[in-house]
């Protein structure tokens, strides 16, 4: 493969031209089962390191697991913090979704920790990265950041009064909105399908639209996917493979325990 073939990112030019992108959260862990659902068919996959128990060494299994696939890879992890940041983008991660983003000042701060000098303060360290392919692609210091695709995350009722002014940062290329967390700030804790959330995320999907700026979310139910999609919503995730592990077995179990 060309240099600059495997430097493209696929998933961020379709996220950016409006595509509906269907994903799946991977929050078992594990290698294995990220293998078998790379090969089911979704646009893209999230390995989760905000609320699932991964490290950067099950996160590089998982990135190594699924590049063999057609899925794009997005890594969350638990916190923006520049350093991780750092770490994640030299294993390989490509695709980032930063939780808990507050402010355009975050995000900005977010944006520059993905970036290289003088763009940003991004560590240079891709002589010894597996995202240079350990130094065997030339072109990787002068299109790296090009390549990356940063999506952060809104998940509070404060974060969504400053929605323009981080989905404007240059550097941020989506927003995806957290229904669960923003419900909770809302004083609605557990109830993210109360009327005033999803108003409230009905509403950002289309300040986002106005703004130009693709919409991400995530739903379990067929039903609120759906839903979410014609509000205007492009990159939903709808299915996590733990919710659909625990569900199939309980309904198994039961199945034969009512026989």
């Amino acid at each position: 493969m060309d240099s600059n073939d495997s430097l493209k990112n696929t998933f961020k030019t379709r996220l950016i031209a409006g595509e509906q992108l269907f994903g799946f959260w991977l929050a078992l862990a594990d290698s294995y089962s990220a293998e078998i659902c790379a090969g089911a068919g979704f646009d893209w996959l999230l390995i989760d390191g905000e609320h699932a128990p991964n490290d950067l060494r099950s996160t590089l299994a998982q990135l190594q697991a699924v590049a063999p696939y057609p899925s794009a890879a997005l890594v969350r992890p638990p916190v923006g913090d520049s350093v991780l940041i750092k770490q994640l983008l030299d294993i390989g991660a490509r695709n980032l979704l930063i939780p808990m983003v507050e402010t355009a000042e975050q995000a900005r701060a977010l944006v520059a920790a993905t970036r290289y000098p003088p763009r940003g303060i991004r560590g240079v360290g891709s002589a010894l990265a597996r995202a240079s392919a350990f130094s065997r692609n030339s072109e990787y210091l002068k299109q790296a950041d090009d390549g990356l695709c940063l999506i952060v995350q809104v998940e509070s009722a404060s974060a969504l009064a400053d929605l323009d002014e981080i989905a404007n940062v240059e550097g941020v290329d989506g927003v995806f909105i957290g229904p669960a967390d923003l419900a909770a700030s809302m004083g609605l804790l557990g109830n993210p399908n109360h009327a005033d959330v999803q108003q409230a995320i009905q509403t950002a999907a289309a300040r986002l639209r106005t703004l130009g700026k693709p919409a991400g979310i995530l739903a379990t139910d067929e039903t609120v996917a759906r839903t979410y999609l014609s509000w205007g919503y492009s990159f939903v995730a709808v299915g996590v493979d733990v919710t659909l592990l625990a569900r199939s077995s309980t309904q198994l179990a039961a199945k034969f325990r009512a026989g």
